[in-house]
């Protein structure tokens, strides 16, 4: 089953549907776990193969769970003109199989009620809203190979011909080297859709199309790791980077400036957003795509990594009635995710949030939110002294950069507001110090911040393949632990399966520092103590850095010893 099996196992336990002792008896019985293999999918194979429980059983349970109707697949015969629209290939590794046309929507019936990845997948592919129903996963596996033992099914659907699989032979045709697009140019039109489509089919953040000399590399980050995809033939790179500039709605003429854009997109219901970036190289114009996914401003405090412990000081600094509160960390860490999703946390209708933003990256419902436009004067301050007077609850500004921001965002914290924003700083507490470099008296600083929050992503073990696996002596001293740290952990790590695309990480998660303003911290900050003595306090107040939260999320197997180091520095070098 496609689902996370670590999930039903537990989920069919609290239905009591098996005993804990049923699944220690089957965890008992697989072990030890074949390389590769999830453990948890052996121990449900075992429960199955044992008859303690049946797959009916766990998917009519599931179905009620999520709401989802159940279908009977072992009498369904899908029209060829059905089947068309997904190929036998695509319907075998993803576990849908698409059974009829019901008006406008197409009725599917899959497995694993969890798998939205496929459903918006297909869906924005085939550019038809979907209908799923639920079946169990051997009876699924039974009507797919029944209904396309046919012979092939050709065409393989428009699923594969917009995604490209079939190479280049869609691109190989004349097509203007530059100029505008005409809307007759077909294979661009479809390549580039089939881009944007492949990278939110993957997760990507971000789409970079760089010109070299001799081809045009096209990019995504995924997970934060640049991975190079197949790119089109290097005479297609005008003609590329010309439609996505009109798609944007920058100039097609200039291309000798920066210009930045936006496009707007919908798949598989969702609406995505792409900041575009178009800058001047020596081989052309490279174009760099930022996703913006609304769905993720939608993860509640424990999927953005949080312990209950950790997720407990969050919620009690954000729900604070005044003062402020910062989220600090480069360029790329995921600052702006955990304050929207605070403030999707704290948005009640009986509160008034206004943010200013450059950009506004998410439209949020319930919020007001400003764009700074500085060439007709709208800068930062100026919208913070006009969105005071709008008396709001909350107030989000999307970084603090120069003495005048910071200065009306300590004064509005002082009138009663609760004030959210970014800044640049390498952890928690040289917030306080980033603060009085940039001009704002001491006395200011120890009034109004509340709190810091410094965060770094690392990549989230595959929780397909993960295993429980040993570290060696060398990477505990590393990471500044003993094996009796990990005598009551179970570290994981994934060597790699098709759905994490072989990497072993899926997903990623923060790891974070937080920094709470006591009030003997309050006093220091005023009388102007240095970094060293402000850190030295806040841990004796309890505070962890980043490197334990980390040591934690290895413990735990949600990460890799590998990660959090890549994304952390030794306590003792801060």
């Amino acid at each position: 089953m496609t689902t996370a099996d670590d999930y039903v196992i537990q989920f069919i336990q609290d239905k009591g549907l098996v005993s804990p002792a049923d699944v220690n008896e089957a965890r008992a019985a697989t072990t030890p776990v074949p390389d590769g293999q999830n453990p948890d999918t052996l121990a449900i194979a075992k429960l199955v193969e044992t008859g303690k429980v049946a797959w009916p059983q766990i998917t009519a349970a599931l179905s009620q769970e999520f709401d989802m109707e159940l279908i009977d697949v072992t009498q369904v015969s899908p029209s060829e003109d059905v089947l068309k629209l997904i190929s036998r290939e695509q319907a075998e590794s993803r576990n849908i199989l698409p059974l009829q046309m019901d008006g406008a929507e197409l009725l599917v019936a899959i497995s694993d009620p969890l798998d939205t990845e496929t459903l918006d997948s297909v869906s924005g592919v085939l550019k038809l809203p979907l209908n799923p129903r639920l079946a169990p996963p051997d009876a699924l596996k039974e009507a797919i190979s029944r209904c396309y033992s046919g012979g092939p099914i050709s065409g393989g659907g428009a699923y594969n011909d917009i995604l490209g699989k079939g190479g280049d032979d869609g691109l190989a045709v004349e097509l203007p080297q530059g100029g505008d697009v005409k809307e007759d140019d077909a294979p661009i039109i479809r390549y580039v859709n089939s881009l944007i489509v492949d990278a939110i089919r993957r997760k990507a953040s971000d789409i970079h199309l760089e010109p070299l000399e001799k081809r045009f590399r096209v990019r995504f980050r995924i997970d934060g790791v640049l991975q190079e995809m197949k790119g089109p033939p290097k005479r297609l790179q005008p003609s590329i980077i010309s439609r996505l500039k009109l798609m944007a709605e920058v100039s097609l003429a200039e291309k000798r400036i920066p210009q930045d854009g936006r496009i707007q997109a919908r798949t598989g219901g969702r609406d995505i957003d792409l900041r575009v970036s178009v800058l001047p190289t020596v081989y052309g114009e490279s174009i760099v795509m930022r996703i913006l996914d609304k769905e993720g401003l939608k993860l509640g405090l424990p999927e953005l990594g949080f312990f209950a412990d950790d997720q407990a000081k969050f919620q009690g600094l954000i729900s604070g009635s005044d003062g402020v509160f910062l989220v600090t960390g480069p360029t790329g860490s995921g600052k702006s995710t955990t304050l929207y999703s605070a403030l999707n946390y704290i948005n009640k209708p009986d509160r008034k949030i206004i943010t200013v933003e450059d950009p506004v990256e998410y439209q949020m419902a319930g919020i007001n939110q400003v764009q700074v436009k500085r060439d007709v004067g709208m800068t930062f301050a100026a919208a913070l002294r006009a969105m005071l007077r709008q008396a709001p609850n909350i107030v989000m500004i999307g970084e603090i950069r120069d003495l005048e921001t910071a200065e009306i965002a300590i004064n509005a914290a002082l009138t009663g507001h609760m004030v959210f924003s970014t800044l640049h700083t390498n952890d928690s507490v040289s917030a306080v110090t980033r603060l009085v470099d940039i001009g704002v008296k001491p006395f200011l600083v120890s009034a109004a911040l509340r709190g810091a929050l410094a965060q770094r992503l690392v990549r989230r073990n595959c929780q397909a393949c993960a295993a429980p696996y040993k570290p060696t002596a060398k990477e505990l001293y590393s990471i500044g632990m003993t094996e009796q740290d990990l005598a009551s952990a179970t570290p994981m790590k994934g060597p790699g399966c098709p759905k994490c695309g072989e990497r072993g990480y899926k997903g990623r998660r923060g790891v974070f520092e937080q920094f709470v303003i006591t009030e003997e911290i309050q006093e220091m900050i005023y009388g102007g103590s240095n970094l060293v003595d402000l850190r030295r306090k806040a841990r004796e107040a309890g505070m962890r850095t980043m490197r334990e939260d980390g040591q934690r999320k290895v413990a735990s197997g949600m990460t890799t010893i590998e990660e959090v180091l890549g994304a952390t520095v030794a306590d003792d070098v801060i």
